[in-house]
């Protein structure tokens, strides 16, 4: 990012978001069908580097197999409905249903009115894994401590902690401090921890030991952190930034990879593709599976800032359904949007531009279009 003057006093760095670039083609071309968008993480292979992000109107036990089925790490959220009553169902559809101005309150009063309930997470771990796919789950900072080490006992593959902004250490005035360093240690799963948007927070937090870092916050649709707190850093620049840490710790750690995944500001196909191509090795998704037919929120979308119980950041938005998970996935689509087809269209503009994987698309020619 570029350093510029805003003032007589302060200096800032020119960002861009991913609608600010694009790619180039190359002089090669090649069929779609020779293209391969496969991802691993730690022991774990994925067909697509889709990842359904841990919010309710996103992962349920339900779309959690559908997801899996076609190839997606789906992560269901511990903290979310889920982890808090046995049938939450009727709750989803009540807040779909809900007037805008009526959502953010009645939403702060589901989630606080039931505490996270050990056993209910203890149960739904165990039915993800029932399915048979890799399980994945999703807690905040705040509830890593309590939470990680009952998910990891219950046999989770992989852990995720997502936050606005996760730092490697968090200072705090009430109790000890959450050292994410002999924390992961502590773990028998692999963690992927964010997020983050500079390349020092991120080198911090790929010095924990984490498996993969979250890049972006503030910038999802279901997020208004810019708004309320200010905090935003463009998509396209905190993705080149974090890719150039990863480079880095490669270097000091003596080989070591950490995978940086992109997590928000993507909501279609070309916003994944830009992204991949500023150096991301997947990228964590919600808005799009909210709108397909059998998402879990019924047509709704909502993140854990919406229902926070002092200060939301986020909102409760309708989404206009568009078709199936699988659908959105791999089509077919019937519309040109970029809401469908959405591994469809990541193959195409490999093929485009020459690509045979996703590692060797990471240094495609991009462009600057604002």
């Amino acid at each position: 990012m570029t350093d510029i003057q805003i003032g007589g006093a302060k200096r800032g760095r020119r960002g861009y978001s991913l609608d600010e670039v694009a790619i180039a083609p190359s002089r090669r071309t090649r069929d779609p069908e020779a293209v391969s968008t496969a991802w691993t993480i730690d022991a774990y292979r994925f067909e697509s580097p889709i990842i359904a992000a841990p919010m309710d109107s996103v992962v349920s036990p339900a779309s959690a197999a559908t997801l899996a089925a076609n190839g997606v790490l789906a992560v269901l959220n511990l903290e979310g409905l889920w982890g808090r009553y046995e049938d939450p169902d009727p709750l989803l559809k009540e807040i779909a249903a809900l007037a805008p101005a009526a959502a953010t309150t009645r939403m702060q009063d589901m989630y606080s009115a039931q505490p996270v309930d050990a056993d209910l997470v203890k149960q739904r771990i165990a039915t993800l894994r029932e399915a048979g796919s890799t399980v994945a789950v999703g807690m905040s900072p705040q509830g890593a401590s309590q939470l990680a080490p009952i998910a990891s006992q219950s046999g989770a593959d992989i852990i995720v902690i997502r936050g606005t902004t996760v730092s490697a250490e968090h200072v705090s005035g009430e109790g000890e401090a959450l050292n994410l360093k002999e924390f992961i240690h502590e773990l028998d799963a692999p963690v992927i921890v964010g997020g983050c948007a500079t390349h020092q927070a991120a080198l911090h937090l790929m010095r924990t030991g984490a498996a993969g870092v979250l890049v972006g916050f503030g910038g999802g649709a279901s997020h208004t952190t810019a708004d309320v707190l200010g905090v935003r850093v463009p998509m396209a620049s905190a993705i080149a930034d974090v890719a150039a840490a990863r480079r880095d710790y490669l270097d000091e750690s003596g080989g070591r990879y950490v995978h940086v995944i992109a997590d928000g500001s993507m909501g279609g196909s070309g916003d994944l593709v830009k992204a991949f191509a500023c150096g991301a090795d997947a990228a964590m998704v919600g808005s799009i599976f909210a709108r397909a037919t059998d998402a879990p929120g019924h047509g709704a979308h909502w993140g854990a800032e919406a229902w926070h119980r002092h200060l939301p950041r986020g909102e409760r938005n309708q989404m206009e359904t568009v078709g199936t998970l699988a659908e959105i996935l791999n089509g077919p689509s019937r519309s040109a949007d970029g809401t469908m087809n959405i591994l469809g269209a990541l193959r195409k503009a490999m093929a485009t531009t020459g690509y045979s994987d996703l590692k060797e698309f990471q240094r495609v020619e991009m462009v600057v279009t604002a």
